[in-house]
């Protein structure tokens, strides 16, 4: 009996001491998984071809949403993630058609950490809120994408990068995923692990408090928005091997799913915390989202209407967090 009662005793624990909205990607993740099995069933949801269909397509916004958590655990943002990724996608497949594999991936490695360093030494040394840096750079690098292309798309040929970058497979697996996978797990071990992550933390948490314990705030802000776009050049080049060109409208629009999926993920806006884990769920929440209303044949409008009030629910989540 004795055996029994604790049990429960410790079983109670655990329920007083869950926290529902820290945890609420998770909780939701299995609600809307479990209503669109239901609901959806028949309409081959549940197949395996449509959830490896879903981690593929969400993939790339997995990745950019690493990068992000960093930077928004510093309380900043970085509105020009989904434009360098074009960019990249374009400037990768033009050095490429021209000089090569290598110097290809090369050029679209620069282009992140071009203007990652741009955003950082203006958001971290010049004192620029990083909400206007990075939104000016978005119209500047897809104005820079439009004109070097003509807005036309660039094929890429090549099958060592095709393969690399997303196009091909590893055995069963796509290397799409594998990438993913591996971006999440250094993402996870740098933010919890590390002299870095806890700095990171640190610098949004109270910007002030970490400067008096000797964390130089202002070259984290700067590390973390070029990890920022050395990451968004990355999958721009992913979007480019697996689509086969680069086209300046790859990344179009992703700074908002990826943003939503780092405050569902239980990162919060107002820093001082990053989940890579949670942000990873965020991402396959959304792609889970839009899934399903794909295939219960709802129009792209309708399926916009839904992801912003998908934004709007997390940031009110962000905000009860930060105030409890």
């Amino acid at each position: 009996m004795s055996t029994l009662t604790t049990k429960m005793n410790r079983s109670l624990h655990f329920v007083h001491r869950f926290d529902w909205r820290q945890n609420i990607i998770y909780v939701g993740f299995v609600v809307v998984f479990i209503l669109f099995a239901v609901l959806l069933g028949d309409n081959g949801f549940t197949s395996t071809n449509n959830l490896l269909n879903i981690a593929r397509q969400t993939a790339t916004i997995s990745i950019m949403a690493v990068a992000m958590t960093f930077v928004i655990a510093t309380a900043e943002i970085d509105l020009s993630i989904g434009s360098v990724a074009g960019l990249s996608s374009v400037v990768s497949a033009l050095a490429m058609s021209s000089y090569g594999l290598v110097p290809g991936i090369l050029a679209g490695l620069l282009v992140g950490l071009v203007v990652g360093a741009v955003n950082g030494g203006l958001v971290a040394w010049l004192k620029v809120p990083s909400f206007l840096v990075t939104l000016g750079m978005l119209g500047l690098i897809v104005g820079v994408a439009r004109w070097i292309t003509a807005s036309a798309p660039v094929p890429i040929a090549d099958a060592t990068f095709i393969q690399i970058f997303g196009g091909g497979n590893v055995g069963p697996i796509p290397s799409l995923l594998i990438w993913a996978v591996v971006v999440v797990a250094i993402g996870a071990v740098v933010m919890n692990k590390t002299k870095f992550g806890r700095q990171v933390r640190a610098t949004g948490g109270n910007t002030q408090a970490a400067m008096f314990t000797g964390v130089n705030t202002a070259r984290i802000k700067f590390y973390v928005l070029l990890l920022s776009g050395l990451v968004a050049a990355i999958a721009g080049m992913l979007y480019a091997g697996r689509l086969q060109s680069g086209r300046f409208q790859w990344g179009t629009g992703d700074e908002l799913s990826v943003i939503a999926a780092v405050i569902l993920g239980g990162t919060s806006l107002f820093g001082g915390r990053g989940a890579i884990i949670g942000s990873l769920f965020g991402a396959l929440f959304i792609g889970l989202v839009n899934n399903g209303l794909i295939l219960a044949g709802l129009e792209v409008s309708q399926q916009q209407v839904v992801r912003g009030a998908i934004i709007i629910v997390a940031v009110a989540l962000s905000s009860k967090k930060a105030s409890s």
